[in-house]
């Protein structure tokens, strides 16, 4: 995997696609591909750790991807690191063109960059991409503004993929993310409800910086870290039948196979969401309406 560094060890110069790049959809790719042509640097994606709103307006902002998954997925694109800039108020504090220069040039001695058309900087988001321009005239750098890339319903977007995710449309989700969305938990002990009605759950922690798909039941597939995926049934959110009171869970039921997985990792690629979620009269309701949902899912999945 690609290293995942902060900019005072980021390997110089660089060539580096500036932005979130959260979701890399294919207006990120596309300002990806510009740097890794022309061989004037050191391939790099830099983004910002924490968003900065999370820092300036104290906003929760869950990630599509958290670092060690974007540097999967960048390491096939041609990028050779993944920089992240801590963001805090100091950094804020930064002109554009201190910006520019104390971070883009002195410490990543960058020889190229480029990033998307409505792309801003510097305190106040007073830097545009006409300021980036000037700015790289005057100091002899390339700069690349990509064009926006829109599609029949509008501009690629990271919005769009985050509204379609919560949504639970995961059809949308992956045509944006021209990729298959997964996120991955540590099976944590449970209640045994899920078990004693004949329907064991992995319970799984989740990271709580990243954005998984919105409340409902899904059809899923779920492997351990190095293994195969298997058909399983996902419930995502509260629990209306057992405790209506208790906080949100994310509970896996792997389909016709019986493993031990407490401890352990497991990675989960949503397929499609199969019901919203249901308060039953009883537990035996509830059971009757589990083992619909798992015919259901072995038929999306199989």
């Amino acid at each position: 995997m690609i290293s995942v560094c902060s900019p005072l060890k980021a390997r110089l110069p660089t060539a580096l696609a500036l932005g979130s790049f959260d979701g890399l959809h294919a207006g990120h790719r596309s300002v990806i591909e510009t740097i890794t042509t022309r061989g004037l640097g050191i391939p790099t994606v830099v983004s910002f750790w924490p968003h900065p709103r999370e820092v300036l307006y104290g906003e929760s902002r869950l990630r599509l991807y958290l670092p060690s998954e974007k540097a999967l997925l960048l390491e096939p694109l041609g990028i050779e690191q993944l920089v992240l800039v801590p963001f805090d108020r100091s950094l804020a504090s930064l002109s554009a063109q201190e910006f520019f220069h104390q971070i883009l040039i002195s410490n990543l001695q960058a020889r190229h960059i480029a990033v998307g058309a409505n792309f801003r900087f510097g305190k106040g988001r007073d830097g545009d991409t006409s300021t980036l321009v000037d700015l790289g005239k005057s100091s002899g750098i390339t700069i690349t503004v990509v064009d926006i890339i829109e599609d029949e319903k509008g501009r690629m977007s990271s919005s769009r993929i985050r509204s379609a995710l919560k949504q639970g449309d995961l059809k949308t989700t992956n045509y944006l993310l021209n990729s298959d969305y997964t996120f991955s938990g540590y099976v944590v002990p449970g209640k045994g409800l899920g078990k004693k009605l004949g329907w064991p759950t992995a319970n799984l922690q989740v990271d709580c910086r990243k954005l998984i798909p919105g409340p409902g039941v899904y059809a899923v597939l779920a492997k351990e870290v190095n293994m195969n995926y298997s058909p399983a049934v996902m419930n995502l959110g509260s629990q209306p039948t057992i405790d209506p009171k208790a906080p949100s869970a994310t509970e896996v039921h792997i389909l016709n196979k019986k493993v031990n997985l407490e401890g352990k990792e497991l990675i989960i690629k949503p397929i499609k969401r199969i019901r919203s979620q249901k308060k039953f009269e009883s537990l035996e309701d509830l059971s009757n309406q589990i083992k619909i949902d798992a015919e259901m899912a072995i038929s999306i999945l199989t």
